[in-house]
């Protein structure tokens, strides 16, 4: 038959939440009393979604930019690249 435990609990339990959820509930009492409402899910995915448009379109434009200044190394790449990938696919 198992005993009643009689080891205390960890202290964190005992004395409440640790002091990072503390400082979690304070931000989000504090955001609730101004007012604040949170924001549509859709609003957010749309932001969410015009921010990684934004990032890829940089990275597009660096890779397009890098292949016109260099064909000839970009070309090397892509053939090292696609010979790699037909040793994988034969295996």
């Amino acid at each position: 038959m198992a005993e009643p435990r009689t080891s205390p609990l960890p202290e964190e339990i005992i004395n409440g939440a640790s002091t990072a959820t503390r400082r979690l509930e304070e931000a989000a009492d504090a955001i609730i009393a101004k007012g604040a409402s949170p924001r549509p899910i859709h609003e957010a995915v749309r932001e969410d979604a015009a921010e990684a448009r934004a990032w890829a379109d940089r990275r597009v434009k660096r890779a397009r930019d890098a292949i016109r200044d260099e064909p000839l190394r970009a070309s090397l790449y892509a053939l090292g690249i696609g010979v790699i990938i037909g040793l994988l696919a034969a295996r």
